[in-house]
């Protein structure tokens, strides 16, 4: 967007040694901007899928003694809690083991 206004300026208002550099300082503008968002979008690693799990609640909806069943975030999971937990009772997941969670009665 700054290239772009950079442009319209040069070409259109600025006499002949500014429009020069006000493009030098679009150009500059718009490759700093560039390397910013690349920079900002690798700063921390993305965790997708069962592995950002981990830490989050669930609602016991089949009494686990030992094995149950848990919902999270609107999906049904088989989960295995070692402490047994109740139904409408919240947990914790510690975590992800192939299908099932792993998870611990909250105090």
């Amino acid at each position: 967007m700054l290239l772009l206004i950079a442009i319209v300026l040069a070409v259109f208002f600025l006499p002949t040694p500014w429009n020069v550099l006000v493009l030098a300082l679009g150009l500059f503008g718009e490759v700093g901007e560039v390397v910013f968002g690349i920079w900002y979008s690798r700063r921390r690693r993305v965790t997708t899928g069962t592995e950002s799990m981990a830490g989050d609640t669930a609602k016991v909806i089949e009494a686990c003694h030992p094995s149950g069943r848990v919902s999270v975030k609107g999906e049904r999971w088989q989960a295995v809690c070692d402490e047994g937990a109740e139904i409408g009772e919240r947990v914790r997941i510690k975590e992800v083991d192939g299908l099932t969670l792993v998870v611990e009665r909250i105090s």
